[in-house]
C-alpha cells in the first residue's frame, strides 16, 4: 500500500494519468543513475582485479613482457583470496590493507628491476644499489636541468605513492566483493586452484617460459629476501679478503722494476665494451679505427698487445670497475666499494707510489669533493673538473672533451722530465651516455685552456633528439667511442716516447645499446715504444695490436692487478 490511496504499488506503476503525453510514474523502475552506479561499480571491480593481477604477474624484465605473461593463474592470488574468505570483517580489512601494501611494494620493486635490467643487466639490489640513483639523478640533471629533474623526481614519487594507494584500495574492494558473494568467490578460488595444480603437475605453458601455474611474485620476493641476507653476510668476508694481500708488505724496491723510469698512464675509456667490436654496425667503424691506429703506431715504432677483461659491472657503475682494476678485488656493488675504500688494500697506484713514482688522478667527471677516494688512493696530485683548468664548454654529461684531459696531463705532469716518473689514472668521459653532442679532435698545440672547443657542442645534435630513435642512439655511441679511441691513439702518436707506457681499457659495456644477456667483457690494450715492456708480457698470450680478436684471452677484471705487478716486478 502506498500513502492514503489504498492502491497496491503494482497498480500504481501500471496506471497512467489522463491526457496526451502523460508521464509514466517511475515508482519501482530502474533509474538511469542506478544503472550507471551498477556499471561503474562493476568496472571498478574489474579494474581492481586487473591491477592486482598485473602486480602479481607482470615480469620484472622487459624482455619477458607478453600477453601470455599476464593471463596466467598466480598461486599468490589464490592463497590471498582463500585467506580473506575465511576471515571475519575487521581482520579481513586489515589483511587486505597489508596484502595491498605488500603487492604495491612488489610492483615498485619490479619497476626498479625492469629499469636495472634494461641498463645494468641485473635486478635492483635493495641493499647496495641506491648509489645508482644518485648517479642517475646527476646524469638526468646534466641532460634536462635541475628544475626538470626535480619535477621528474616529484612525479616519480607521486606515482609510487599512487601505486601503493591504488593497490590497497583494489585489495579492499576485491575482498569486500568476495565477502558479499562468498559462495561464488569460493567456487572461483577452488576451480582456479585445481587448474593451477593440474597445470603445475603437467607443466602446461601458454608460451615458452610462461607456465599457467604462476608463482613469479613469490619467487621474486623470496629471491630479494635471500639477496638481502647474502648482502649482509658478504660484508665480513669481503673485508677479510681485502686484508689478505700478497703484496701488502712488499718493499718498493721489489715492485715494478720492469717499468723503472717510465711514465705509466692507466686510461679508462668510458663504456668501451666488447659490443664496440662485435656489433656489426658499431664494429664496422670501431674496428677499422683500431686497425688503422695499430698501423700508424707501428710505423712510429710503437707496439701494442690487447685482450679482454670481464668487468665487475655492466652498463654503469664505472667506479666499481676502476676500483676492481686498481685493487685486485671483485668490487661489484656499492657496499663492497665502501668497504674497500675504508681498507688499506694496496692498489696499483699505491704500488707505483711505494716504488717511487709520482701518482696523479685525472678525473674530469668529478665535480664535487671526494675525500674518501683521495684518502684511499692518496694520489700526489688530483685534478677534477674544478681544478683541471678547463675553460671550454660541456658536452651533455661530459664536462670536457677527452683531448683536453690528456693534453692537461701531458703539459702539467708528463712533460716535466725533472720530476720523478709519473703513474696516472685518467678517466675519460666523452664516450659516456648520452653520446651527443660529441667533440672532435683539434691540433694538440692549440688545445690551450679549452676555449677552442667552444663552437663544438652547438654543431652537434641535442641528446633529446638522438634518444627518440634507437638507431640514432647506437650511432651516437659508436661515434662517441670512435672519438675517444682516436683521441687516445693520437695522444700516443703525439707524445709517446721510449719512456711512455699506456694501458687503456673499457670500464663496462654501454647501457641501452648492449642487448640483454651479453657478456661483461671490455677490451684492454698495453701500448709501449720500448719493446722490452711488451716482451715482459709475452707469456700472457695477448694479441698484437690495438684490436683484440674473437680468440683473445679473457681475464677476470680483478686478476689484472696481481698479473701486472708480477709481470713487471723484475
Amino acid at each position: 500500500m502506498v500513502g492514503n490511496t489504498g492502491l497496491p504499488l503494482g497498480r500504481l506503476t501500471r496506471r497512467r494519468t489522463s491526457g496526451p503525453g502523460a508521464a509514466l510514474p517511475d515508482f519501482g523502475l530502474p533509474r538511469l543513475g542506478q544503472r550507471r552506479h551498477v556499471v561503474a561499480s562493476r568496472v571498478l571491480t574489474v579494474l581492481a582485479a586487473l591491477l592486482v593481477l598485473f602486480g602479481l604477474l607482470a615480469p620484472d624484465d622487459l624482455s619477458s613482457f607478453s600477453a601470455a605473461a599476464l593471463v596466467r593463474v598466480p598461486v599468490e592470488g589464490l592463497v590471498i583470496g582463500a585467506f580473506l574468505l575465511v576471515l571475519p570483517p575487521r581482520p579481513r580489512r586489515v589483511a587486505a590493507v597489508l596484502a595491498g601494501l605488500g603487492l604495491g611494494l612488489l610492483t615498485l620493486v619490479k619497476a626498479l628491476d625492469t629499469g636495472f635490467y634494461a641498463t645494468l643487466e641485473k635486478p635492483f639490489d635493495p641493499i647496495y644499489d641506491w648509489s645508482f640513483f644518485h648517479a642517475g639523478v646527476e646524469f638526468l640533471a646534466g641532460q634536462i636541468g635541475d628544475a626538470a629533474t626535480i619535477a621528474a623526481l616529484v612525479g616519480a614519487g607521486l606515482l609510487a605513492v599512487a601505486v601503493m594507494v591504488l593497490m590497497v584500495l583494489a585489495m579492499l574492494r576485491l575482498s569486500r566483493v568476495a565477502a558479499g558473494r562468498r559462495t561464488a568467490a569460493t567456487r572461483v578460488v577452488a576451480v582456479l586452484t585445481v587448474v593451477w595444480i593440474v597445470s603445475s603437475v603437467f607443466g602446461v605453458e601458454l608460451a615458452p617460459g610462461q607456465p599457467v601455474a604462476a608463482q613469479s611474485a613469490a619467487a621474486l620476493a623470496y629471491g630479494d629476501l635471500r639477496q638481502v641476507g647474502a648482502d649482509l653476510r658478504d660484508q665480513r668476508p669481503f673485508g677479510e679478503v681485502a686484508a689478505d694481500d700478497a703484496f701488502r708488505t712488499t718493499p718498493g724496491a721489489q715492485l715494478l722494476n720492469g717499468l723503472r723510469g717510465k711514465n705509466v698512464v692507466l686510461t679508462f675509456v668510458e663504456s668501451y665494451g666488447r659490443i664496440a667490436l662485435d656489433d656489426p654496425v658499431i664494429g664496422a667503424k670501431i674496428g677499422p679505427t683500431l686497425d688503422a691506429g695499430t698501423a700508424e703506431l707501428r710505423a712510429a715504432g710503437i707496439g701494442a698487445k690487447s685482450a679482454f677483461l670481464s668487468s665487475s659491472t655492466f652498463g654503469g657503475g664505472s667506479w666499481l670497475a676502476h676500483s676492481t682494476v686498481q685493487s685486485g678485488m671483485w668490487t661489484d656493488n656499492q657496499q663492497r666499494y665502501n668497504d674497500l675504500l675504508a681498507s688499506d688494500r694496496l692498489t696499483l697506484g699505491g704500488a707505483f707510489q711505494r716504488a717511487g713514482w709520482r701518482t696523479v688522478w685525472d678525473v674530469p667527471a668529478h665535480t664535487k669533493d671526494w675525500p674518501e677516494g683521495q684518502k684511499f688512493y692518496h694520489p700526489d696530485a688530483y685534478y677534477d673538473a674544478r681544478s683541471i683548468g678547463y675553460h671550454g664548454p660541456g658536452y651533455a654529461y661530459a664536462t670536457m672533451p677527452d683531448q683536453f684531459s690528456l693534453s692537461m696531463l701531458q703539459r702539467k705532469e708528463l712533460a716535466n722530465t725533472a720530476k720523478q716518473p709519473v703513474m696516472a689514472e685518467v678517466d675519460l668521459v666523452s664516450s659516456h651516455a648520452p653520446w651527443s653532442p660529441r667533440p672532435w679532435l683539434v691540433d694538440w698545440n692549440q688545445v690551450g685552456d679549452g676555449s677552442i672547443f667552444n663552437p663544438q657542442p652547438a654543431a652537434g645534435e641535442a641528446p633529446e633528439s638522438v634518444w627518440k630513435d634507437p638507431e640514432k642512439i647506437r650511432e651516437a655511441y659508436r661515434d662517441a667511442t670512435d672519438y675517444s679511441l682516436k683521441t687516445v691513439i693520437s695522444f700516443v702518436k703525439q707524445y709517446g716516447d721510449e719512456n711512455t707506457v699506456l694501458v687503456f681499457l673499457g670500464d663496462h659495456q654501454p647501457p641501452v645499446v648492449t642487448p640483454q644477456g651479453a657478456v661483461h667483457d671490455v677490451p684492454i690494450t698495453i701500448v709501449a715504444k720500448d719493446p722490452k715492456v711488451l716482451d715482459r708480457i709475452a707469456g700472457w698470450g695477448w694479441q698484437d695490436g690495438l684490436h683484440p680478436g674473437a680468440q683473445a684471452p679473457i681475464w677476470k677484471m680483478d686478476s689484472f692487478r696481481d698479473r701486472f705487478l708480477n709481470g713487471f716486478a723484475r
